[in-house]
């Protein structure tokens, strides 16, 4: 007896193909945007821990013309 639904079919396999081409691409894309975000996160973090650890600089006040 013949079991059409365990034969190959062309069609699905191409289908699946570019479903799974597809499905890569918008995992390449979101592991991306986290690693951007991380890389943000950790950069901000490291900005506040650093300034916590460093006297502030003195401001230095432009020495042109005096306004009156």
């Amino acid at each position: 007896m013949s079991r059409p639904w365990l034969k190959k079919n062309p069609y699905m396999s191409a289908w699946l193909s570019g479903a799974n081409a597809i499905a890569g691409s918008a995992r390449g894309h979101a592991s991306k945007g986290v690693q951007r975000q991380v890389a943000a996160a950790t950069r901000q973090v490291t900005e506040v821990f650093t300034s916590a650890w460093l006297a502030p600089l003195a401001v230095r006040t432009s020495k042109g013309r005096k306004r009156r």
